[in-house]
């Protein structure tokens, strides 16, 4: 009897047993057999580990070419291999010719005697050396007509007794000897310097273009080249190629001199981004380019996809439109804040209503919306917000300033009710989606959205403020910013839109906690710099330069993720187009939704009641009443240029005292501004020009000319009193 059959008979055994004990009579109940069920369609685990190797190792290894690991480059080496076969006999006939020129060349130097004149020239006996090298001159051209006559005379025989194959068949053998001596080799002597690393066969893409263009921006020195990581390959309607710069150059000068690459690659600037490549795959001398066909914004506006959603989750980026690739682009709104800024009809407000479509579409958001412009622009938002103005009076920033005010109140008591719940419910103290939904927390997503914030900001209406009178825009300042620093992890989400982006309207402290930034078309890099956050146009970021014909196009500094990559600093988006009747539609399902979930509350309620609130105990808690800093009188009164420039540029670290002094040679780069022009305009304003003694990267201590700020904080006090006018810090005669 085998195994299996005593494994049988040892379970019928027991079945009986079991039988006979639970009711006293045997019962013949079948075999009981015990096993595993076994699948032999499942791969066996060493099997499975043996694969999983093969596969990590292939996708990681130097060995094997980067088209065998991506579908992408595989249709890309196809199409290169498809070009290679049509360039061939192209390319196959210009190396023949090359040979040609340099088989000619070599002669003509051999029969010169180049090397014995260079030689007699050198040691300064030419005249002593000139009749020999005549001789040898006569006698290698006497050497070169008898080889000639050689040839002609073979050929003729060979012609004569063989026919024209073998002539055919040198004539082959020669041609592919020209071939190679005529091939395009970096650093050959004649012959112009391409790409290190593998060479491409795109039509657009030539590597001797590129670094040509290189060269030409002075971006890398005439005996420098570059070094390609990632072949050209097609992207949308553009190629992208990826490139290490030479030892000790920077990508960052790249992206800051993008636009004199673009004028050595003959495109328009709009065509052409240039960004560092970040993280694993990055350094500090990797660039990565993408250059479009034609104006990539030039297109028509594509319409937004939410009008084929029913409903949107607040907690994913809303789409906002898309990049010069074709990338869609996702705007992260909850747990931060954005900053809308333009000039007039450039799509400011448009904007604005992408970022709000996405919450209009989630039932659970609460909905806050104040137009200053007193348009209809946002008329259909009011169907929907908990909240809804619109007007430009004295009463209406007040209005405003009440509701920032229960917002404040609001906020903290989220974080008071968040401390009593476990850390299941609220793992930390920020709003999960889940309490955001609870309507017994009472923690909804809530958005707030400002057009024309300049408005309530500009105003002088006074408001009594622990006991003294502020002008309101002032508080309203002191109220967004208390909001933008705390609300976003109680859910609070801040959208300011403005069509004055400047120094004097938006105060530092404010913009400085803003998030994300989206800067449409302005005047002046100050302006965009204003918007998108300072020296973002040494980093190649500058909404001025954008074309007028660019309806909706700007630049997005994101406070998140999108499509362009987590360590893409900021990209040029062209927004979703959602005209009004879209605009309305979106409104209308979104008040669907509220009414099915049972969270229309306020105005769109019907209820817009004015909020009760003690205004002492707000003002208490956002810390209103301090002392003025630099920028705040800077913005309270109108600075002179260019003492209002420094502390634009100085911001945060003329206020908290940061620093003791900034370099002259940092505000004129920075400022973009004529030194001698510079120091005498700040000495009119009692600032002096001073050395002072700082440390060096290597340990020892240099001499620097620059502005001490306290000169510079004293200088914006004394304007602001009205006690210097400019030439009072002037030297007397």
């Amino acid at each position: 009897m085998n195994s299996d059959e005593n494994a049988t008979a040892e379970s019928v055994n027991s079945a009986t047993l079991l039988t006979q004990a639970g009711s006293g009579a045997v019962e013949h109940v079948g075999p009981v057999l015990d096993g595993e069920l076994i699948d032999d369609t499942l791969p066996q685990p060493r099997r499975r580990t043996m694969r999983r190797r093969f596969v990590r190792w292939w996708q990681h290894s130097p060995r094997v070419p980067l088209w065998l690991k991506s579908k992408p480059q595989a249709v890309q080496a196809a199409k290169d291999a498809v070009v290679a076969v049509l360039r061939a006999p192209w390319r196959y006939l210009g190396a023949v010719i090359r040979g040609g020129v340099v088989g000619v060349r070599w002669w003509r130097q051999w029969v010169r005697v180049a090397d014995y004149r260079t030689a007699a020239e050198e040691s300064e006996k030419l005249a002593d050396k000139f009749t020999e090298i005549r001789e040898l001159t006569l006698f290698r051209w006497k050497v070169t007509g008898v080889v000639l006559a050689v040839v002609a005379l073979v050929v003729a025989v060979v012609d004569l007794v063989y026919g024209t194959d073998p002539l055919w068949i040198a004539g082959a053998v020669t041609s592919v000897a020209l071939a190679i001596l005529g091939r395009r080799k970096d650093g050959s002597p004649g012959r112009k310097p391409a790409l290190a690393g593998p060479r491409t066969l795109t039509w657009t893409m030539d590597p001797q273009v590129l670094v040509d263009a290189f060269r030409d921006a002075k971006l890398i020195g005439k005996d420098e080249s570059l070094r390609l990581v990632e072949r050209a390959a097609r992207v949308g309607d553009g190629w992208a190629v990826t490139v290490d710069l030479p030892a000790t150059r920077k990508a960052a000068d790249v992206v800051k001199n993008r636009d004199a690459l673009a004028s050595a690659l003959a495109v328009d600037e709009v065509q052409l981004i240039v960004e560092r490549v970040r993280g694993n795959g990055g350094h500090a001398g990797r660039v990565s380019m993408w250059v479009a066909d034609e104006d990539p914004y030039s297109k028509p506006p594509v319409r937004t996809p939410l009008l084929g959603v029913s409903r949107w989750d607040a907690w994913r980026p809303v789409p906002f439109g898309r990049d010069a690739r074709d990338r869609r682009i996702d705007l992260p709104l909850v747990w931060t804040s954005l900053l809308v800024g333009a000039i007039p009809r450039q799509g400011k407000t448009f904007s604005a209503r992408l970022a709000a479509a996405g919450l209009i579409l989630d039932a659970w958001v609460r909905l806050y919306v104040a137009d200053f412009k007193a348009g209809k622009d946002w008329d259909a938002a009011a169907q929907v917000a908990h909240r809804f103005m619109s007007g430009d009076e004295p009463e209406h920033i007040l209005t405003l300033v009440d509701w920032l005010a229960e917002l404040v109140s609001e906020v903290q008591g989220r974080f008071r009710r968040m401390r009593d719940l476990d850390d299941l419910t609220c793992p930390e103290s920020k709003v999960t989606p889940e309490m955001s939904r609870d309507s017994t927390l009472n923690m909804p997503i809530t958005a707030v959205f400002v057009d024309e914030v300049q408005v309530p900001l500009e105003d002088r209406t006074p408001v009594v403020v622990q006991g003294k009178k502020v002008p309101a825009g002032e508080y309203v300042g002191e109220l967004l910013t208390w909001l933008a620093k705390k609300g976003p992890a109680a859910g609070i989400v801040l959208v300011l839109a403005t069509q004055r982006p400047d120094s004097k309207t938006i105060p530092s402290g404010l913009r400085a906690v803003l998030g994300s930034r989206f800067a449409l078309r302005v005047m002046d890099w100050r302006d965009s710099n204003i918007v998108l956050g300072e020296q973002m146009n040494t980093r190649g970021f500058d909404s001025s330069r954008l074309l007028p014909s660019h309806k909706g196009v700007g630049i997005l500094r994101p406070d998140g993720d999108t499509a362009a990559g987590a360590d893409v600093l900021a990209t040029t988006v062209r927004t979703y187009y959602m005209p009004n009747e879209d605009w309305q539609a979106i409104c209308q399902q979104g008040r669907a939704l509220r009414e099915a979930a049972g969270t229309l509350t306020g105005h769109a309620a019907g209820q817009d009641t004015r909020p009760a609130l003690d205004h002492a105990a707000v003002a208490r808690a956002i810390g209103s009443g301090s002392t003025e800093s630099a920028t705040v009188a800077a913005e309270r009164i109108e600075l002179p240029e260019p003492l209002a420039a420094v502390v634009e540029y100085l911001g945060d670290d003329l206020d908290e005292g940061r620093r003791e002094f900034v370099p002259t040679a940092e505000l004129v780069e920075a400022l973009d501004v004529e030194p001698t022009a510079f120091g005498r305009q700040m000495g009119d304003y009692g600032c002096r020009s001073e050395r002072f003694r700082v440390p060096s990267d290597d340990g020892r201590t240099k001499q620097v000319r620059g502005y001490a700020t306290a000169e510079i904080r004293a200088a914006v006090d004394a304007v602001a009193a009205g006690t210097l006018d400019p030439g009072d810090g002037e030297d007397d005669p």
